[in-house]
């Protein structure tokens, strides 16, 4: 892969040596406390502990704004859990504008989907789970990508130039599975192992207030399989997998419709379907302030059974936004999944504050109610906590 990447940077040294240039270096440093409300299923993980973080993100303009260099790099240390203590390189790639297409090359992150509470289309990047669960926090991918945009649409083309593994929480670490994970010892379903080449294309158009996707990704699964080992242990399984998605937004009025679905097929095994749709409905002006409430409603849908099954087969989401829209940015999110089978619940509230131009508050709780034993959910029944992060941007 590092012969890949250098390849990748031979026409970005020659445009570093034009003029005029742009260039902008961002980012913050947080403080992250987390507290867990009940005591850990294993004896050995913490009940509460702190993280410190720095993100940077730098661009350079070249070439009259045709073509661009963007790196970004994150970083956590965390007190309590030595594998939380983790770096990445988010991006760092090289863009340029042609008179037909513009070509993207090295590592970046893309993100697919239009729905609220589930991401189902979004297959590029893997997910970033020693950040978050959620499936909102991504790893850098290396790629090369092609994007075309005309009357009839925008097609994009992806070659995924090598794979990146899960990570997962350690032994000392929460929200993490019954069993510890044996990151060293993941299994490949291809001969290549993580250096298989991996591809996937896109379209998408807007007709009027509609915006339609569509995708088909094939390669190796983002999602691995963990299967119990002899020494106690989970190891990840990562199968080839095609997956062909469609993604759909509509905008009616005060009414925002957002619909997913994919048709998912293992390799030597039968296709399965997801799906996941909704909408968002927005009062602006409550109460003759300038707050808006938004009331959100998702239903979730998969049909992927034995080592395929999810947490979402059968699942109602309900939930509220509500911004003050105040010089402070003020803004609370609570949504709540059940499980309309077994009951299971998740909650998720998310509140964030700027308390002036650099400084930022974040604030997450999440709740693990009423977790039957046959639901995916229930190695993290224990695992209830309250967050607090403190950010200072620059």
């Amino acid at each position: 892969m590092a012969n890949r990447k250098i390849l990748a940077f031979f026409p970005l040294m020659a445009a570093l040596s034009q003029a005029p240039v742009a260039n902008e270096l961002t980012g913050y440093a947080g403080l992250e406390a987390r507290a867990f409300t009940a005591d850990p299923a294993d004896s050995i993980q913490s009940d509460a502990g702190i993280s410190a973080s720095l993100s940077l993100e730098y661009y350079r303009d070249l070439d009259a704004g045709n073509q661009r260099f963007v790196a970004s790099a994150f970083g956590r240390w965390d007190s309590e859990d030595g594998e939380r203590s983790h770096g990445d390189l988010g991006e760092l790639y090289w863009w340029k504008a042609y008179d037909s297409f513009e070509l993207y090359a090295g590592v970046r992150k893309v993100f697919w989907g239009v729905t609220e509470t589930l991401h189902l289309v979004d297959v590029i990047n893997q997910d970033d789970a020693l950040e978050n669960i959620d499936g909102e926090d991504k790893l850098g991918q290396p790629m090369v990508n092609l994007l075309m945009e005309r009357d009839w649409g925008t097609l994009e083309v992806y070659g995924l130039l090598g794979f990146r593994e899960r990570q997962f929480a350690g032994r000392e670490g929460r929200l993490r599975a019954s069993l510890p994970v044996d990151e060293g010892g993941a299994i490949y379903q291809s001969d290549r192992e993580e250096k298989h080449i991996d591809w996937a294309l896109r379209y998408s158009h807007v007709l009027g207030d509609w915006d339609l996707g569509l995708s088909h990704f094939s390669g190796t699964n983002r999602d691995p399989l963990l299967l119990p080992s002899n020494d106690g242990l989970l190891t990840p399984y990562y199968a080839q997998v095609d997956q062909t998605g469609v993604d759909i937004q509509t905008t009616r009025g005060d009414w925002l419709w957002k619909f997913e679905a994919i048709s998912f097929k293992p390799l030597g095994e039968d296709r399965q379907t997801a799906a996941v749709g909704g909408f968002e409905y927005s009062l602006y002006g409550i109460r003759e302030t300038v707050a808006d409430l938004g009331l959100l409603m998702e239903y979730q849908f998969d049909d992927r059974r034995g080592p395929w099954s999810t947490a979402n087969q059968n699942d109602i989401a309900v939930g509220v936004r509500y911004a003050l829209n105040n010089t402070q940015d003020t803004e609370f999110l609570l949504a709540v999944s059940t499980d309309l089978d077994n009951g299971s619940r998740f909650t998720n509230l998310e509140v964030t504050h700027r308390l002036d131009d650099r400084w930022l508050l974040e604030a997450e709780a999440r709740f693990f109610g009423n977790a039957d034993e046959g639901d995916p959910t229930y190695s993290l029944r224990n695992d209830d906590y309250l967050q607090l992060e403190l950010r200072r941007y620059f």
